[in-house]
């Protein structure tokens, strides 16, 4: 069973140890070493990366037996009793073990503030999550950073403690503690002190299995996302031409202003659609069931059934507009007096151009007639008078 090295120094960079073992996995070995400063993947945490001898390694594991498993890219075969020099990535290293020791203070505020249990915790490449027992409030959320933070800044140390698991039954693990400290159960790498941390930042929030699932960063990861949100504000005030601190005013200010020319456009549209179907009812022509109107519309399928609508709104007219986009859309409709199915007419050019398409009595639509607009229109004038 390998000696686990970070479990008394978590800031331990180098090592020495004997191979003890070795397995031939795919393009990888599995090394097994008496001894290993490299974190296993495990509890919510990810592995860490480095190097054996300068030779990478991409994974480390935990076996069937609790064993760590180390594995590496190395292409001669490493052989068992030679020793080796382990490095392990310290950014990587110490950027966990600022958000890992930050998960545990942040638990903490949420337990002693509300009482409110973590039951899970995952640490991702970018950011770190902690599920807790229930929902919070935005108030809640900023009180338990606030106290994260005091204890964070407070700088208190960080200590191991090996326990017996009849030992550990008795520890008071994320309750009220005692001369005002923190227990947490876990194998993890930490930071000695809790100013290591360094800041302690909740990104957002969202629900989760009946809970709260919080988002947060710790140190390092907080700078990047501080400056990455320093660069977006910065760019949004250039392209609004305020100050940073202007932007949500500058933003509702142009909400307020789509919505006035939302308004306006949509008006503008009604007359349009107003005036195209005055213009159209002047070329109907009568037929057996009223006056007809067939015409080619550049518009869309809104566009054109607000057209139709309209057109149909006069007593005695039978309408079908084809737009010129692709696919090609079909839109009939008939007036409340007129007696002629919109829905039969649409289902006759389908079956005989193609497309698909549906609708009631008195207003029907298809798209993707497999015709020209001139030979649809054409098509559908002869039904119609047919009718």
């Amino acid at each position: 069973m390998s000696t686990r090295l970070y479990y008394d120094d978590s800031y331990l960079r180098q090592f020495e140890a004997a191979i003890v073992r070795v397995e031939v996995r795919g393009n990888r070995q599995a090394v097994w070493l008496d001894r290993t400063g490299f974190y296993p993947t495990s509890g919510g945490q990810p592995a860490d990366t480095g190097t054996l001898d300068a030779v990478p390694v991409a994974g480390v594991e935990v076996d069937e037996a609790d064993d760590v498993v180390h594995l590496v890219d190395a292409p001669e075969p490493l052989d068992p009793g030679r020793l080796v020099r382990g490095a392990v990535n310290w950014a990587r290293r110490f950027d966990h073990m600022q958000q890992h020791t930050g998960q545990h203070v942040l638990s903490a505020a949420f337990d002693r503030l509300y009482g409110v249990r973590t039951i899970a915790f995952h640490m991702g490449a970018e950011t770190a999550t902690i599920d807790l027992a229930r929902e919070m409030t935005a108030a809640e959320l900023t009180a338990a950073e606030a106290e994260a933070n005091r204890i964070v800044w407070e700088d208190r140390p960080v200590k191991v403690r090996y326990v017996t698991s009849e030992d550990a039954e008795t520890l008071p693990l994320r309750k009220e503690p005692t001369r005002d400290g923190i227990f947490s159960a876990c194998g993890g790498t930490h930071v000695n002190r809790t100013g290591a941390i360094g800041v302690i930042a909740i990104n957002g929030s969202a629900r989760c299995k009946g809970g709260l699932r919080v988002e947060f960063v710790c140190g390092g990861r907080a700078l990047s996302r501080f400056r990455q949100l320093r660069d977006r504000s910065g760019e949004a005030a250039r392209l609004l031409s305020v100050l940073p601190e202007e932007v949500p005013t500058a933003v509702e200010r142009l909400q307020s202003q789509g919505r006035e020319q939302r308004r306006l456009v949509a008006d503008l549209q009604s007359e349009l659609t107003a005036f195209r179907a005055e213009a159209l009812v002047h070329t109907a022509r009568p037929v057996s069931s009223g006056q007809l109107v067939l015409q080619v519309v550049d518009a869309d399928a809104p566009g054109l059934k607000g057209v139709a609508a309209s057109v149909v709104s006069r007593a005695g007219v039978i309408v079908a507009l084809v737009s010129r986009s692709q696919p090609t859309l079909l839109v009939v409709a008939r007036s409340s007096d007129v007696s002629v199915s919109a829905h039969d007419i649409v289902g006759r050019l389908t079956r005989e151009f193609g497309g698909r398409g549906g609708g009631k009595s008195d207003l029907a639509q298809a798209g993707g007639l497999q015709a020209s607009p001139e030979a649809i229109l054409e098509r559908a004038g002869q039904i119609i008078a047919a009718v």
